[in-house]
C-alpha cells in the first residue's frame, strides 16, 4: 500500500514529486498501524496528519495556480473535491484520537487509498493530457 507506480503519473514532475510526497506520508501512517504494539502512537498520528494537511494544501494550492494559468475547463469541480479532501482532514483532528488511535489510523489510511483512487487516478489524470498538449510536463 502507498507504493508509487507509473501509473499515478501525471507526467508533470513537480506534480508527481508531490503526490509521491503524499504517499510518503500515507506510508508513515500505515507503518504506525503496522507495529500493532501497546505504545501511544498520539503525537506521531498527529504529526503525520499535520503534515499531511499543510502539505495538501500547499500541493491543491500548486495543482489549482496551475489549471487556473491554462484556464483548465475542470477547476472549478478539483477546487470542490481539495476542499472536501481537507474538510475531511479537519474532522480527523476533531476526534478523540487519543482513545481511539486504531480506529482513527485505519480510518485515516482508508481516506487516504481511496483519494489515491479516485482523485490522483480519475481528477488528477483529467487534467493530464491537457496540460502535456499545452507543454507544461
Amino acid at each position: 500500500m502507498f507504493k508509487w507506480q507509473e501509473a499515478y503519473s501525471c507526467n508533470i514532475k513537480e506534480i508527481d514529486m508531490q503526490h509521491q510526497k503524499l504517499f510518503e506520508l500515507g506510508r508513515k501512517l500505515n507503518e504506525l498501524i503496522s507495529l500493532q504494539d501497546e505504545f501511544d502512537h498520539y503525537d506521531e498520528i498527529m504529526n503525520i496528519l499535520t503534515q499531511l494537511k499543510e502539505y495538501t494544501i500547499y500541493h491543491f494550492g500548486y495543482e489549482e495556480k496551475l489549471m487556473d494559468k491554462y484556464q483548465f475547463d475542470g477547476l472549478q469541480k478539483h477546487q470542490k473535491e481539495h476542499i472536501a479532501f481537507v474538510d475531511q482532514l479537519s474532522v480527523f483532528f476533531k476526534k478523540n484520537i487519543d482513545e481511539n488511535q486504531r480506529k482513527v489510523e485505519m480510518d485515516m489510511i482508508l481516506f487516504i487509498a481511496n483519494w489515491i483512487e479516485k482523485h490522483i487516478l480519475q481528477t488528477d489524470h483529467a487534467y493530464k493530457g491537457y496540460l502535456n498538449l499545452k507543454g507544461v510536463f
